[in-house]
């Protein structure tokens, strides 16, 4: 009786763990496709299955990613095991993509205790389910001044992953594989995880401690210390914009040594810099949130919404109501 108690014991240990991803459509292929080849690397190092998956979704038969291709449910949102682990998968228009039921979903699961994760902006459903609250996490940094302007109660990071108790968020790109490897890490130990990472030609695994953009220097193709440090500044200070002359004086330089710098190495005036960094910023909050123009207008920096659609314009060569439309009817479509 014994003997059968331990052999029991044993199969349960043995069993693999099983994730359940879940498909939105417009999901990004690479994060699945990561996720996954770093459980089939490890299984085959193992040399048994240490990991199973399975592919669900919220609509018919199948589902097509970003890149157009297409690919079969293997079930429809259900109950899960307790043991199992769902990662939701998204990519574009995943305001448009969160439907009720998936919503409905996610937070009956979460009650069961089913560990939750979004992988690229499927973050934002997790937010939008209520389950990032108090929480940290991160999201593909396209994404974040959206995220920002509607989730305030979400701890969010620049980090290209996150993993907060029984919720992970992962920034999108490679960052899956980041994150799967600290999760085989975890189950199996670092020694299996960097014979993984070996086999994917991974030669550097990062941490919840690395964050997903380049730094500025690297951005902008320029290594100057001042320069990198004016926009940073303007980077965080996009709602109530800096005037040059403090800019350059936080820096320690003349506003006529600060003009010099940014013709010589960006070709534009600050003035012009900042202008499309706060641009940006509201084509992004256009197309991503549901806030009015007039909002978007004071979020980045602009006192009246006639000078933001005048701005918007000249950069653009559409107005944000425009825009804004033009962006609708392509989800319609």
């Amino acid at each position: 009786m014994k003997t059968g108690t331990a052999k029991a014991s044993d199969e349960t240990a043995e069993a693999p763990r099983r994730f359940v991803f879940v498909l939105l459509p417009g999901f990004s292929l690479l994060n699945f496709a990561a996720s996954i080849d770093c459980m089939r690397i490890a299984n085959r190092i193992a040399g048994k299955s240490l990991y199973s998956w399975t592919v669900a979704g919220d609509s018919q038969d199948f589902i097509t990613c970003s890149a157009g291709v297409r690919f079969d449910l293997d079930m429809q949102l259900g109950e899960l095991n307790r043991d199992d682990t769902a990662l939701i998968c998204g990519g574009i228009d995943i305001q448009q993509a969160t439907t009720k039921r998936l919503l409905n979903w996610v937070r009956r699961e979460a009650r069961r205790g089913i560990k939750l994760g979004g992988l690229c902006t499927a973050s934002y459903v997790l937010a939008k389910a209520g389950l990032l609250d108090g929480k940290r996490a991160t999201i593909h940094w396209e994404n974040r001044d959206s995220f920002i302007e509607e989730f305030d109660e979400v701890n969010l990071t620049k980090s290209v992953f996150v993993v907060d108790g029984n919720r992970m968020t992962t920034a999108g790109g490679t960052s899956s594989i980041d994150l799967m490897l600290k999760l085989i890490a975890d189950d199996h130990g670092e020694a299996l995880a960097n014979e993984v990472a070996d086999q994917l030609i991974y030669s550097s695994i990062r941490t919840d401690q690395d964050t997903q953009r380049l730094s500025v220097p690297t951005r902008i193709g320029v290594r100057h210390p001042k320069l990198s440090q004016v926009i940073q500044i303007m980077e965080t200070n996009i709602e109530e914009p800096i005037s040059p002359s403090i800019l350059a004086r936080d820096v320690g330089m003349s506003t006529r040594q600060l003009e010099r710098l940014f013709r010589r190495y960006l070709n534009r005036s600050p003035k012009r810099y900042y202008m499309e960094l706060r641009l940006q910023k509201a084509r992004n909050l256009l197309m991503q949130t549901d806030m009015t123009v007039i909002n978007v207008a004071l979020a980045c920096g602009f006192a009246s919404p006639s000078h933001f659609s005048k701005c918007y314009r000249a950069h653009y060569n559409t107005t944000p109501y425009r825009e804004r439309g033009a962006h609708a009817s392509r989800l319609t479509v």
